[in-house]
């Protein structure tokens, strides 16, 4: 059974205000003493990321405390096989979704490129005796910082645009190879809040070391260091900021508008294996760069 334009945008402004419900209301709702960490990370209504280092993230370097002990990291670029399945995967889906809007396709599939899988450990939520956690999230690429302000003007004058010319505007940013920042991903942490504190917010607060695996073939995983960033901290930089409205707009874009932004969360690519069966099964395609000890990165 294929549904109209008209049905489908409707579908998709409810589904949108469910899942706003959902995220505020269910969570305030039942999150209660065992859906919360031991450790308080909150200042108020928001947080600030404390194991985490970016001052030096324009060199390429970043910093983090895993394990208890502080380390600096080479931030790498995804490899060319990464990327060209990247961004076929997802002009793919656009196009998939089109034609099910025009009534000639169906819904695409979950799996693929905008589906990682991030396994994460360290924190501790009150319901379990372990810190492991895996979680599927949304994951997207984000601007280079010389073009991300101009990115989210272009999304801001369109966002009321018929789906079809917006879907449109989607699929050509992935055929500029200049857009996006080659070195990490965007995703959004929609069901933290301070009554309700997912698995994965606690692991990546307490320890930001993660891995991110892509169900598809090929199949990727990203080795990463995440920075947490909540919309209202007054200690994010300037660019995370950027990041923050970027991630929220383009979800809200894409969705419908929502009536709050979420915490957001940025990859920054370490390491990258190739998990493809039979083919790669594993291997390393983009191996860690030690950091120069330099007099820049000792201070």
């Amino acid at each position: 059974m294929f549904i109209g334009r008209r049905t489908f945008l409707k579908f998709a402004g409810i589904a949108s205000s469910f899942l706003f419900f959902f995220t505020v209301k269910f969570s305030g709702l039942f999150g209660g003493k065992w859906e919360r960490g031991e450790k308080d990370c909150w200042k108020g209504e928001t947080f600030h990321q404390d194991h985490v280092n970016t001052d030096k993230i324009d060199g390429g370097i970043i910093s983090a405390e895993i394990d208890g002990s502080w380390k600096e990291f080479k931030v790498r670029e995804f490899s060319k096989d990464f990327l060209k399945w990247n961004y076929s995967s997802r002009v793919k889906k656009l196009e998939e979704i089109a034609m099910m809007i025009e009534g000639e396709g169906e819904r695409p599939g979950y799996a693929g490129s905008h589906s990682g899988s991030v396994a994460s450990y360290g924190g501790v939520r009150k319901d379990s005796r372990f810190t492991i956690n895996n979680a599927v999230k949304g994951m997207g690429f984000v601007p280079v910082k010389e073009k991300l302000k101009d990115t989210i003007s272009l999304l801001e004058k369109t966002i009321t645009n018929e789906m079809s010319e917006k879907l449109a505007i989607l699929k050509k940013t992935y055929e500029d190879d200049t857009l996006f920042d080659k070195t990490r991903q965007v995703s959004l942490e929609l069901y933290t809040t301070p009554s309700f504190e997912t698995h994965t917010f606690l692991n990546l607060m307490e320890n930001p070391a993660c891995s991110v695996v892509f169900l598809d073939i090929p199949s990727f995983e990203l080795r990463c260091i995440a920075r947490l960033i909540h919309p209202d901290d007054p200690n994010a930089s300037p660019y995370e900021k950027d990041v923050v409205h970027y991630t929220n707009l383009v979800h809200s874009y894409f969705h419908g508008k929502f009536e709050k932004q979420f915490i957001t969360t940025i990859y920054y690519v370490i390491e990258e294996f190739d998990n493809t069966p039979g083919r790669k099964k594993g291997i390393r395609t983009v191996p860690p760069l030690p950091v120069e000890k330099t007099e820049e990165t000792e201070k």
